[in-house]
């Protein structure tokens, strides 16, 4: 073979004329042509091997080079044919390359055939993905005829074949071909010939499906196989990046691609060329190409989470990235960081560095909780719940991290909050403290421990501390006497006996055996200040160990030579100290020291451990309150994470947790599917699936669980659990038999249990009732011999609870469509209940009414006859305390007791809190008898009477009906008329009865209305709070019964609430007027300025109640919006924060009243500005600008800007002025409403001179002027120096042409200047809906200017308020002249309609 194949780097390039000895193609055939050509291929093929390419690489460049226009059979049949000529190839190369004996022919012969193939392979791999990419664009999915069918299945059988072509390659590159090279180097051609196939195939919309994984796996090691081999490195990371700006979808697939490359085929490297390319990307790079950003920051967070030991080598370059202005970058560099800390740098076993590279890494997280951009600080916080979850978080670092999160619980974004939610609950789970415990809890202890350690350590300072002195401080302490004794011995002297003792002291000793024995004796003996003897072995020693390092300076014996040797031998080396230190004696006190040391540093330990666990539970305790505030935030996403976190608390059993599992009961009420979900989830979680071996210790847990929620639970929470423990019974569980059974035994006493528990037992059954009515009307006998039997005065709550219990069985709580459910009188339930009742009207028990209230409500409930029930009931009561005041005889004992006001002589004692529960007694049989013939008499009434009519209906027969047929629409009508009147003649029935049967004379009610009077009205006479507070409560609720009793009392009942000195009766007669002024709002309605009195009561639950009443009363249409709802407005700014929550949501609910906030708003100003009231205008203008932030449209604006300048002319004060210029101020001033200011200029232009007035409309212009047009701009700015003008010269000293223009037509007359304003607003404000009437704002501004002139007026005036009507009107005076007569009817619904509902 004499010629060579060039993989060209064009098609076409093969045609042309090449070089010496280059291939190029003689023929190409037409593609019409080429099937007898195809089949030449096959036979070859089968006859010669994969070597026939060589002779037939022209009929497969001809299908490539008319790829367009050759048809797709031929295109699949060369397909296969290369398939079989790369795999026989790939199988025959083996034997070839490890033979030694291979000629150059025979290589360059396998070589050529290896390129061609390849080369035809891969071209035609990248057309057939070409033409599929173009499919899948043009046709859509199930659609197109014959053409798109077939395109549809010539792109399916590619779809195939895709994986085979990169098996083939992927066989034959993986052997070792290179030989086959001269000097094995490979040319890049052939290279970039097999890459770019790759990397086309990767541009393939689809490759990161999971369908395309196998494709996708071996794309990758196909890759891997040329970076290893085939120098491909550099070039496969310049063509991550290029196709990672590219294609974003591919982020996913280069990770997994760089991981696999680096760890399967060892080539780290590629990991450092890409990140570095990506770290060297400037910001302003970055924000050219969003998509490049998503990319890489997507392929930098899941490359990290692949090998994040390899991307620490590598993290420096992209920590550069922080500082930019991609915040998806700074988020991916946050996530590898992440992911090192908790699969590298994590454990004990970390070096110095290790530590230092953590200890960086967690600071650089933690600065970027504090982010710009949420989605960064989102992120980070779930990064550290992943590190805190992987129990990858260093102790030191718990507190600040956990500081951190609570405070990024304030954060304005929801996806923030979210995730520190998420991290705090990850905290609670994986904490290394108590949580049990709570930091008030913890305070004792910490404090006696902190003690012992203040303790210990005072101990210790006492003490010397002798063993810690250093030999260095030693020697430096013990130098001046050792040099005196030095030279008092190399002194000559001739005190020969000294010297004789001395010697003889010194050979006492044993002689040491060598130099270092030696040095350690001297050593010794200057540690125990035996300086002469320390001095005399050395200079013996120096003639025993003349060849000694220690001694050698001692051969000239002098003073200085003989302390250097004492020097170096006491302090040395730092090893010589250490064998001396070891030869040393141990000394007791040098014992008891390491002993003190030890136990000093164990209590420092606990101490600080103490501190740690303190400081988490402060923290806990700080999230929990906050994160508890968030179960009513309106975000469903967040509530949901909240109900999460309360869950999690609540399972670790931290301090404190049972309130947030209370607070989220409510949201079972939710209007939102998904809030509602989350909470019966929750609960069913935590108390419903109990954990156990048996289904009986199952029950047990799930009631236990259940009981402590309701310990001391409210009422509210006692109504919201109803809600999941009836869906619990309503389940069918397999336990509710079993918890039935337990809840009875505890209620019972078979099981020793807590009077709490008792009750929390037999509410849970009444719980359970709802869902299955025989779970409680079975054990009826039961619950009245164990509850409401001859124990029942020992305890009134149980026999409460027990009574609520039975009435869940009612048909009030089921809405019976059928006959009522009724017990017959002689019952043993109503036996018990007026037994109970009767006895406990002659105690003091302070749980006796709170029994009395639902058993009487029980008697109408369930009674056949409840009004004769009741009727012997009082009786029989009443004569128990006439027995008693029999018994008592003379005058009362002590100061709790009263006289009665009887005429006698003898007069009779009676106990007051005996008389106060009998009239608590009547009162509510008053109310229940009355509800009882409105509800259940109408109901049975109407029952009754439909049953009547379907009867006779049947005995008409289908004759009747037939004659009826004809004309059906007139008996419809007339059927309706009849059952109208039939409704109205029950209605009127119960009002009679109401009105003349309920107090007359034969009925027991009767005897007490005269008494209830006399106590209310004579509050001096009857002190006593309890007496007074039940005989009102009472009172009330007899007015109820008819309008007659209700307005011979009214004047009563408001003089109550005025005078009386008790603030739990005018609480409790506000609720009560509310109440009458739904049922008889005609007679209420003059009184209603007295009960908006009591909004500026000075007892703070007063003025709760009071404004509670009035939202319901006024929301409801029940009241006028008048005047005086700037009482309400007051306490805006009341010091109670729950009382100014109240007044905030009333005037909220207000606001979505049509305009209704917009009327009332130039009265409450005129109200809060009166002088008489005394406000100051800081309290003034917090009112205010909550009130305007309720007016949002352009015309209001426009319209108050008008009201309230011509305010300017009644105003009679300063005050009143400045208050008015604030109020302008406050409005959302627009270019229509600065026009109607200029308009209104001579309504305000005298008051410029006071700064109060001058300052806020001065500020009007500084906000006009913000983003205003040049042309309007002017007009302020021209305005604004017109105040000014007016505002330092005064009005009169500044000439004005507008004002000497319009003097002239005004005529000069001040008067025609006060009623020449208004106001061109008639004809406009009649074009459009839902704003403000031509007549409230036109008239209602006359009346403003000249208030007197419109009251003269004989036409009907429509005011802007209710100001008018009531200016003239004082408090509510006693005085029967004085009470209130003139009444406005209200338009109320029929009876027959309230009944029916």
């Amino acid at each position: 073979m004499s010629w060579d194949f060039f993989v060209p780097l064009c098609v076409g390039d093969l045609v042309k004329t090449g070089g010496i000895n280059q291939y190029v193609v003689q023929d190409v055939v037409p593609h019409k042509q080429l099937p007898p050509y195809i089949c030449k291929f096959k036979a070859a093929l089968r006859s010669q091997g994969p070597l026939c390419i060589l002779e037939h690489f022209d009929t497969g460049y001809s299908v490539l080079q008319q790829c367009n226009a050759v048809n797709l059979s031929v295109k699949e049949d060369t397909l296969e044919l290369l398939l079989q000529v790369v795999s026989g190839l790939a199988a025959s190369l083996p034997a070839l390359l490890v033979s030694t004996s291979i000629s150059a022919a025979e290589r360059k012969e396998k070589l050529n055939a290896v390129k061609m193939s390849v080369y035809l392979l891969c071209k035609l791999s990248e057309t057939f993905e070409s033409d599929s990419c173009r499919q899948c664009i043009v046709t859509a999915p199930g659609k197109g005829g014959k053409k798109g069918k077939a395109g549809g299945d010539g792109l399916l059988q590619w779809d195939s074949e895709r994986e085979n072509v990169l098996q083939a390659l992927l066989q034959l590159l993986q052997l070792d071909i290179r030989s086959l090279w001269s000097l094995s180097l490979v040319e890049e051609e052939f290279i970039s010939c097999v890459t770019c196939c790759c990397y086309k195939l990767l541009e393939n919309p689809t490759i990161s499906h999971v369908k395309s994984k196998p494709t996708r796996d071996c794309i990758i090691h196909l890759l891997g196989v040329l970076i290893k081999k085939y120098n491909h490195l550099l070039g496969a990371s310049v063509k991550v990046i290029q196709l990672l700006q590219h294609f974003e979808q591919l982020s996913s697939v280069f990770a997994q691609a760089v991981s696999v490359w680096s760890t399967e085929y060892g080539v780290r490297a590629i990991i450092g060329e890409v990140i570095r390319e990506i770290g060297q990307r400037s910001s302003e790079e970055l924000a050219r190409e969003a998509s490049g950003v998503k990319a890489f920051s997507s392929f930098i967070a899941e490359l990290g989470s692949l090998v994040p030991e390899l991307m620490l080598p590598n993290i420096s370059v992209l920590i550069a990235h922080l500082e930019g202005e991609s915040h998806t970058m700074r988020v991916a560099v946050c996530e590898v960081l992440g992911e090192i800390l908790v699969r590298v740098l994590c454990g004990d076993g970390l070096d110095d560095s290790g530590k230092a590279d953590r200890d960086r890494f967690f600071d650089t997280l933690q600065e970027h909780l504090h982010d710009t951009h949420s989605h960064v600080r989102a992120r980070v916080l779930q990064v550290y719940a992943r590190i805190v979850n992987s129990k990858a978080l260093p102790l030191c670092k718990y507190s600040e991290v956990m500081e951190l999160a609570v405070g990024r619980l304030m954060d304005k974004s929801i996806n923030v909050v979210k995730s520190a939610i998420q991290l705090l609950a990850a905290f609670i789970a994986h904490n290394p403290y108590s949580c049990k415990l709570s930091s008030a809890d913890l305070k004792k202890p910490l404090e006696k421990e902190a003690a012992k350690l203040k303790e210990m350590k005072e101990k210790l300072e006492g003490k010397a501390p002798v063993a810690m002195i250093k030999a260095s401080e030693l020697w430096a302490a013990m130098e001046p006497e050792l040099l005196v004794t030095v030279r008092a011995e190399l002194k000559p002297t001739s005190e020969a006996e000294e010297e004789e003792k001395d010697d003889r002291d010194v050979e006492e000793d044993k002689e040491p055996e060598d130099d270092r024995a030696t040095a350690v004796q001297v050593a010794q003996y200057l540690r125990v200040n035996k300086y002469r003897n320390a001095v005399r072995l050395c200079i013996r020693a120096h003639g025993c160990f003349p060849e000694s390092e220690r001694f050698a300076s001692l051969s000239t014996l002098t003073p200085e030579t003989l302390m250097g040797t004492l020097a170096l031998i006491f302090k040395g080396s730092d090893e010589d100290t250490a064998e001396l230190s070891q030869n040393l004696p141990p000394t007791p006190q040098k014992e008891v020291a390491e002993e003190e040391n030890g136990e000093l540093k164990k209590q420092e330990m606990l101490v600080q451990y103490l501190k740690d666990t303190e400081t988490f539970a402060l923290q806990v305790e700080r999230a929990i309150s906050v994160i508890n505030s968030m179960l009513y935030w309106k975000t469903t996403s967040v509530v949901q994470e909240a109900v999460q976190f309360c869950v999690t608390v609540c399972e670790f059993s931290v301090a404190n947790s049972v309130s947030g599992v209370r607070k989220m009961l409510p949201l079972v009420w939710s209007t939102d599917t998904a809030i509602k979900d989350a909470v019966v989830q929750a609960y069913r979680r935590l108390y419903l699936n109990p954990q156990g071996e048996t289904i009986r210790v199952k029950a047990h847990t799930l009631v236990d669980s259940l009981s402590e929620l309701m310990v001391d639970a409210s009422l509210g929470t006692i109504q919201c659990l109803e809600e999941i423990v009836q869906e619990f019974f309503g389940g069918g569980s397999n336990l509710q038999s079993t918890v039935v059974q337990v809840l009875w035994e505890r209620f019972t006493g078979k099981r020793e249990t807590s009077g709490l528990h008792r009750r929390a037992a037999v509410l849970l059954l009444g719980m359970a009732a709802r869902a299955e009515r025989e779970v409680v009307l079975s054990n009826l006998d039961t619950l009245c011999s164990v509850a409401l039997g001859e124990k029942v005065t020992e305890d009134f709550l149980l026999a409460r609870d027990s009574v609520l219990t039975i009435c869940s069985i009612t048909d009030h709580v089921r809405q019976s469509k059928g006959a009522p459910f009724r017990l017959p009188q002689d019952h043993q339930l109503f036996t018990c209940l007026t037994q109970a009742i009767a006895e406990g009207v002659v105690m003091e028990d302070p749980y006796w009414q709170s029994f009395m209230e639902p058993a009487v409500r029980l008697l109408y409930f369930l009674s056949e006859s409840p009004d004769q029930l009741c009727s012997r009931l009082l009786q029989r009561c009443a004569r128990l305390l006439l027995d008693q005041i029999v018994e008592c005889g003379e005058l009362g004992k002590d100061a709790g007791q009263m006289q009665d006001g009887s005429q006698e002589s003898n007069e009779q004692v009676v106990n007051c809190v005996c008389l106060a529960q009998l009239l608590a007694l009547c009162g509510c049989v008053a109310f229940w008898q009355v509800s009882h013939l409105e509800r259940s008499v109408s109901a049975e009434l109407r029952r009754r009477r439909g049953e009547r009519e379907e009867r006779e209906e049947k005995e008409k027969g289908p004759s009747s009906k037939a004659k009826h047929a004809a004309n059906e629409s007139a008996m419809e009508e007339e059927l309706g008329l009849i059952g109208a009147s039939a409704e109205d003649t029950e209605a009127e029935l119960i009002r009679n009865i109401c009105e003349t049967e309920l107090l007359a004379e034969e009925n027991l009610l009767c005897a007490f209305l005269p008494l209830l009077v006399r106590v209310c009205s004579s509050p001096g006479h009857y002190s006593h709070p309890q007496l007074t507070t039940a005989a009102c409560l009472a009172l009330s609720q007899y007015m109820m019964i008819s309008p007659s009793v209700c307005e011979e009392n009214v004047r009563l009942m408001f003089t109550v609430l005025e005078r009386s000195t008790l603030p739990v009766v005018r609480a409790n007669a506000i609720i009560a007027l509310g109440d009458l002024t739904v049922r008889f709002p005609n007679i209420l309605e003059p009184w209603t300025q007295n009960l908006y009195a009591r909004l500026s009561d000075e007892v703070p639950s007063v003025r709760q109640t009071a404004v509670t009443v009035l939202t319901q009363l006024v929301l409801k249409d029940v009241l006028k919006v008048k005047g005086q709802v700037s009482e309400v407005a007051v306490l805006l700014i009341d010091p109670e924060h729950h009382i100014t929550s109240l007044a905030l949501n009333f005037f909220n609910e207000l606001a979505s009243k049509d305009n209704a906030i917009y009327n009332l708003l130039p009265d409450i100003i005129s109200r809060l500005s009166d002088p008489e009231r005394g406000m100051t205008s800081e309290d003034f203008n917090t009112i205010m600008k909550r009130l305007f932030s309720y007016i949002t449209k352009e015309r209001q604006t426009e319209s108050l800007v008008e009201k309230l300048c011509q305010r300017f002319r009644t105003a009679k004060t300063e005050r009143q002025w400045c208050d008015l210029a604030m109020s302008l101020s406050l409005l959302s001033m627009c270019e229509r409403g600065f026009k109607r200011l200029q308009e209104c200029w001579e309504c305000y232009s005298d008051k410029l001179t006071e700064p109060g007035v001058y300052q806020p409309l001065l500020s009007i212009t500084a906000k006009l002027r913000r983003g205003a047009k040049a042309q309007f701009k002017a007009q302020v700015d021209e305005f604004e120096k017109r105040l000014t003008a007016v505002h330092t010269r005064g009005l009169e000293n500044v000439e004005s042409p507008e004002m000497n223009e319009e003097n002239p037509k005004e005529g000069g007359s001040s008067e025609k200047t006060v009623m020449r304003t208004p106001l061109p607003t008639r004809g406009r404000a009649r074009a459009k809906r839902g704003q403000a009437k031509p007549s409230v704002s036109g008239r209602g501004d006359d009346s403003f200017v000249t208030p007197q002139k419109s009251r003269k007026s004989k036409k009907p005036v429509i005011t802007f308020s209710s100001e008018e009507d009531e200016e003239d009107e004082e408090d509510a005076v006693m005085a029967e002249s004085e009470t209130p007569k003139v009444t406005t009817p209200i338009a109320r619904t029929s009876r027959r309609a309230r009944l029916r509902n």
